[in-house]
């Protein structure tokens, strides 16, 4: 088998003395080398140095297939880096890799920290609210920051929603003579360091973070009154059986808190909603629980408008059933989907029921009432009675 003619390399901030022998023969057998300004400041490659554009575009490196080339990249390349765009273009026998120590490993060595207990996150050129599902009383992040200014910023993000009192490092050109790492607070943060790529690392104090069981409280989605409550929400979710990578359809979205929770678990989510007004309210909500990367919002109605998506794992419809919806999703269903569909209405009550006999699964009324003033006293406030019907293809 003919070498690959592609070596992707991960280097350090202490340049060629830290590469193993074999990246430095690739490097010196390499016509072209490809990389950041950084990288190959560091690699000294001279004229063979072609920078990233910006946007990165792996394609850049096919034109030069089939002659020795060389693509740099900060640390681990597959961790948050370049490696798994190129690998996942090319033939496995094309490539081969070397990679170092990355900034996660060199930061949580820094500071003693247990790698696999830490949340990992590059947030390069993404919003700060991914961070929304790893914030807890003591948890422990590590993140990639674009610069300096954007280290500050992050440090004002996590102040104002709560997260003041955390412990917040700097680390600047971890494993060079250049290595810098500083403690501070982060409501007493400076912010604006100068210099290139800057990890974070924060210890999370101050706020409680949101809960990770099923059933968030409604006050924490942006709603019109148009939401799956919490307990009826628990009951659904429960059915449904979110697991990590699954897809879920959510018809008649609504708030999309059912989308929300099930992106929480790891999944992606489509969130079909026929009134523009509640499509921007669940894009509002994917935003601020940073999972607009796993929500896709949809404006418009079941089935015409699942056309062009995936099969899902699983489906829920939060209302509006009829018989030529439900005989659209189920063709489209692989075995082993769920589908879990509510009813308030006489109309689709009857429906499930009929669906239910039809096709098994599970037929359950759901009946929730509260305690509230009843002049001196206290009664029960009964809500509208739910039916649920939940049964896998």
């Amino acid at each position: 088998m003919a070498d690959p003619w592609l070596t992707i390399i991960g280097i350090g901030e202490d340049g060629l003395a830290g590469l193993s022998e074999a990246s430095r023969k690739a490097l010196a057998k390499a016509e072209t080398v490809f990389g950041g300004e950084r990288h190959l400041a560091l690699a000294n490659v001279g004229g063979r140095g072609r920078p990233w554009p910006v946007p990165f575009n792996a394609d850049i490196v096919l034109s030069c297939r089939g002659r020795p080339t060389v693509a740099l990249a900060s640390g681990d390349p597959f961790w948050h880096g370049a490696g798994a765009g190129l690998a996942e273009k090319l033939d496995a026998n094309e490539w081969i890799a070397h990679s170092a120590p990355s900034t996660f490993s060199l930061a949580a060595a820094r500071l003693g920290w247990r790698l696999e207990a830490i949340a990992c996150l590059g947030l390069h050129a993404a919003p700060f609210e991914r961070l929304v599902p790893h914030l807890v009383r003591g948890a422990r992040i590590i993140c990639l920051v674009r610069d300096g200014k954007a280290a500050g910023e992050l440090a004002k993000w996590l102040s104002e929603r709560g997260w003041g009192a955390s412990a917040f490092w700097t680390l600047g050109a971890l494993g060079g003579p250049r290595e810098s790492i500083a403690e501070h607070r982060a409501d007493s943060f400076a912010g604006d360091l100068t210099g290139d790529l800057v990890a974070v690392a924060v210890e999370a104090k101050g706020g409680q973070g949101i809960p990770r069981s099923s059933g968030l409280s409604d006050d924490l989605f942006i709603h019109d009154g148009q939401i799956t409550k919490r307990p009826v929400r628990a009951l659904a979710l429960s059915a449904l059986a979110p697991r990590p990578g699954e897809r879920l359809w959510d018809i008649g979205a609504g708030s999309g808190s059912i989308s929300v929770e099930w992106a929480l678990s790891g999944g992606t989510a489509a969130a079909i909603e026929a009134r523009e007004d509640r499509a921007a309210n669940i894009r509002s909500n994917a935003a601020a629980f940073g999972l607009a990367h796993r929500m896709t919002v949809i404006t418009g109605s079941a089935p015409e408008a699942l056309a062009a998506l995936e099969a899902p794992d699983a489906v829920f419809i939060g209302g509006g059933l009829d018989i030529a919806m439900f005989d659209a999703i189920w063709s489209r269903l692989a075995p082993g989907a769920r589908l879990v569909a509510h009813a308030v209405t006489l109309e689709t009550e009857a429906l499930l029921g009929e669906l239910h006999q039809r096709h098994g699964g599970e037929l359950m009324r759901i009946e929730i009432a509260h305690a509230a003033p009843l002049g001196r006293y206290r009664s029960w406030e009964a809500s509208r009675p739910v039916v649920q019907w939940s049964a896998v293809r």
